[in-house]
């Protein structure tokens, strides 16, 4: 069924078979004003909205007293996909389209009063690559009941599409990078408004306010929302992730370090060939518990559960999923997941309803110091964990918040300066599987027989937009199987470990692009494929150790291309210090730990978020 507007009225023709039709919506077609363009054809299609000028400029570009006219037709439709709100606005001023001569040009622009109703939605920025910019566009028409007509058939559209939010809650933390926080969320609550997403707003009043929130809200007025938004920087989400998984993710732990390390020499190896047994010398483990995992309790963080009465939220969640609005200093997990560290793109993902699964780390610290007693304490991150130089920039850059997010180039130059390396021993779960790319199976097996340097490319996968290994569901774990492994691989596993004296242990969950490294710490680290990338740095000379920064820094740099550098992929690994200090950086959060163990979780949350385009 067709309409076609003529001499003001809407006509009907049997042409289209309804079911190329939303939702018993008829197509339409009419023309209409459209502001600062001129008299268009407005057709209503199954899959968004489309116009045609009928008043062509003599050029696309006019010139007027040395004044240049940019023509504004560029765009002519729209999709209900990038749609996120329509409204009928008050009668009022429909500016003509820029003139095209000097005649026109000194008579001034042609303006007329009708009823009028906006389209609200978002377009592809023309210079920052998967930036999301706003596009409204308000059309105008003399008969009041036209404009209703669109307005509620737009509405009917926009109802169809799957998974958008209707009721979100909200952190703002008001001092997050250069302290914009309540500015960045001022920018873009009207999006929200329009869109008729309701939001709970809570700006956060000190340390951990965000974390006590998620920790103790129960499950049945959370799972009331339909996500969780966080504005602000890594750390500020990370306190929400944590506050969120420390009374509801129920898994045991990682093995401890002294599980295995205290029998197992710094260049042997521990097969483990039957999933269903573990074998670890001088150790004590049921065999009922999962064959990788130690028989710890499930919640070593310290928060009361207050919650085992609620419904259970299962994990990884379809229905909960988490927003980041970027407000922090560095911003790397927006950029890994968005492409663009812009607080406009964010809430393009959030009220059109995105998604992506991304993988947690989880973190059990051991003992705090050498001599501290064994007292289990679980902590999770999205990003990153860091110990040696990201622990002593993290450290550093306490002293100087007054600078603000310059702060991290003045500690991370100090640090640089003192050139500090630790004595550590670190062991890591080596899977062989076909899940290994021959990449990374070069990478540790051949790390210590390359050169200092070498410009050998090695063919990378990179995580994009509807990556295929990201879109692949989680098939791991719930609340009701806390023995399962979460990191289940088909093939042989081994315990690998590494001892000696380290400037930097780092374990990327994801790329970590950022402004400082536009592709990231491991350019081909994916959000959800359910593996760590292990990057342990070696003492080394000074210039080596610049040398190793400066490639991190480039694009297309190859930063893993050095004899002391060492990069494993892995679903799990420990650590233990030699020394007395101990300080690790997660997600851009300090964390002291002298013995911990981690292990990664695939897709346990969901983002509102596709992946970067480019």
């Amino acid at each position: 069924m067709e309409r076609g507007y003529v001499d003001g009225s809407i006509q009907q023709h049997q042409s289209l078979p309804r079911a190329q039709l939303d939702a018993q919506a008829s197509l339409l077609s009419c023309t209409l004003s459209l502001d600062h363009v001129g008299q268009v054809s407005l057709s209503f299609n199954s899959d968004g909205l489309s116009w045609r000028l009928l008043e062509p400029l003599d050029n696309d570009d006019s010139t007027c007293l040395c004044i240049k006219f940019a023509s504004k037709v560029a765009t002519t439709e729209i999709k209900f996909a990038d749609v996120y709100a329509v409204e009928l606005i008050n009668y009022g001023v429909i500016h003509g389209s820029n003139v095209s001569n000097a005649r026109k040009c000194l008579k001034g622009q042609r303006v007329s009063e009708t009823y009028r109703f906006t389209v609200h939605g978002f377009q592809s920025s023309r210079t920052l690559p998967s930036a999301r910019v706003l596009a409204t566009y308000t059309f105008g028409h003399k008969d009041l009941h036209i404009c209703q007509i669109w307005v509620n058939q737009i509405k009917a559209s926009l109802d169809l599409e799957q998974g958008r939010p209707k009721n979100l809650l909200v952190f703002v933390h008001p001092r997050s990078g250069k302290g914009n926080g309540c500015k960045t969320w001022d920018s873009v609550a009207p999006i929200f408004s329009r869109a008729k997403v309701k939001t709970k707003v809570i700006v956060t009043e000190r340390a951990g306010h965000a974390y006590d929130v998620m920790a103790t809200i129960g499950n049945k007025e959370l799972i009331s929302y339909d996500g969780v938004i966080a504005v602000g920087g890594d750390g500020f989400f990370n306190e929400i992730l944590n506050g969120f998984l420390s009374s509801r993710h129920k898994a045991p732990y990682p093995p401890t370090p002294s599980d295995f390390l205290d029998s197992a020499s710094c260049n042997e190896s521990l097969i483990v060939n039957d999933p269903s047994e573990t074998v670890i010398e001088a150790s004590s483990q049921n065999n009922e518990q999962s064959p990788l995992l130690s028989s710890s309790s499930i919640n070593g963080s310290g928060v009361l559960n207050i919650i085992d009465q609620e419904p259970e939220i299962s994990l990884p969640n379809e229905h909960l999923r988490f927003g980041l609005i970027p407000a922090g200093s560095t911003d790397a997990i927006v950029m890994c997941t968005t492409g663009a560290r812009d607080p406009i793109t964010s809430a393009f993902h959030i009220v059109l309803g995105k998604r992506v699964w991304l993988d947690v780390a989880q973190v059990v610290r051991w003992k705090t110091e050498s001599t501290s007693e064994v007292e289990p304490y679980v902590r999770y991150a999205a990003s990153f964990a860091g110990y040696g130089f990201y622990g002593d920039v993290i450290t550093e850059s306490e002293k100087y918040r007054w600078m603000g997010p310059k702060r991290y180039d003045y500690a991370g130059t100090r640090v640089f300066m003192r050139h500090r390396s630790y004595q550590a021993e670190i062991a890591y779960l080596d899977v062989k599987s076909e899940e290994r790319d021959s990449t990374s199976e070069k990478d540790n097996l051949g790390g210590r027989k390359r050169p200092f340097w070498s410009s050998n490319k090695s063919e990378k996968v990179i995580c994009r937009a509807n990556c295929n290994v990201c879109c692949t569901k989680p098939i791991h774990g719930s609340t009701d199987d806390s023995h399962t492994t979460p990191y289940s691989h088909a093939g042989e596993t081994k315990w690998s470990s590494s001892k000696g004296k380290f400037l930097s242990v780092g374990a990327a969950v994801i790329s970590c692009r950022n402004e400082k490294a536009p592709d990231g710490l491991v350019a081909d680290a994916h959000l959800s494929d359910g593996f760590l990338h292990l990057i342990l740095i070696k003492d080394c000379p000074h210039a080596l150790y610049l040398w190793h920064l400066t490639q991190l820094a480039r694009k297309g740099g190859n930063p893993f291309d050095f004899k002391f550098v060492e990069h494993h992929k892995t679903p799990a690994f420990t650590f233990t210090s030699s020394g007395n200090e101990s300080v690790w950086n997660l997600d851009g959060e300090a964390f002291q730990a002298h013995q911990l163990s981690a292990q990664v979780f695939r897709g346990l949350v969901s983002l509102f978020a596709t992946g970067p385009e480019v």
